[in-house]
């Protein structure tokens, strides 16, 4: 088994004296592709928070390549690989496209990388933040958060509000970042059939907990897990692999 570039060892975490996350244990293997999934309070953004350092951890150990981060604060994590894509975006809107990618660029990120990922970035590069459609001011997002040279992608929900078109487009870009296996991502979404049709393993969450890990596929089937732990039936509005046309926790 591949070393893990990521682990949480029995974390409890949550918000001030709350608890949200109970006992968590999990492993993110390098070049990974892992979707959360589960009803809205389920705790997937308090996951992905609590790795981040955004949220109170309570117990347990957090672990980055081996290296315990619990202690770090937010920043550090980034400049250690980790990059979150939070569910509200948090562009700059008074800042062009391209100021936005510079402001956060370290390391050896190149810009250019970010448009090749997504070239309607590059046509709109002089545009402001405020300027950008829903769509495009998700891909900002991501961009941005390339900038960091992250290891690990923490998508929060990329596809939520977004067109059928514009999601397609998206998940695409979400598997050219991790095929060539530098990169693992971790995405939290709603539309379980795309999130479960990207990853190779997904985790069901439930009231804080995990109540299934598992091969993505295998978890796709289980529609009986699906129907009691999210309440609505698998959509059939994910793009299957390889697809490469325009588509609250």
């Amino acid at each position: 088994m591949a070393e893990p570039v990521l682990e949480l060892d029995n974390v409890s975490a949550g918000y001030g004296p709350g608890h949200v996350l109970r006992g968590m244990s999990l492993r993110l293997e390098k070049g990974g592709k892992l979707a959360v999934i589960g009803r809205n309070g389920a705790g997937k953004t308090t996951l992905l928070n609590t790795v981040m350092g955004l949220a109170r951890l309570h117990g347990g150990h957090i672990r980055l390549e081996g290296r315990p981060i619990d202690r770090l604060p937010p920043w550090r994590r980034n400049h250690l690989g980790l990059g979150l894509v939070p569910q509200t975006r948090d562009i700059f809107p008074s800042l062009t496209v391209e100021e936005n990618l510079r402001a956060a660029q370290h390391g050896d990120a190149r810009i250019e990388e970010a448009y090749m990922l997504f070239p309607r970035l590059k046509e709109r590069r002089k545009n402001g933040g405020t300027q950008l459609s829903g769509g495009e001011q998700q891909m900002l997002a991501i961009a941005r958060t390339l900038m960091t040279s992250p290891k690990v992608i923490l998508l929060d929900e990329p596809l939520e509000g977004l067109a059928p078109v514009i999601r397609e487009m998206l998940m695409q870009a979400f598997e050219d970042l991790a095929k060539d296996g530098t990169r693992s991502v971790i995405l939290v979404e709603q539309h379980a059939a795309a999130a479960l049709a990207f990853a190779g393993r997904a985790v069901l969450m439930a009231n804080g907990r995990i109540v299934h890990d598992g091969p993505a596929a295998e978890l796709a089937q289980r529609s009986d897990l699906i129907d009691r732990h999210i309440g609505v039936a698998m959509t059939a509005d994910a793009p299957e692999k390889g697809t490469r046309h325009a588509s609250h926790a």
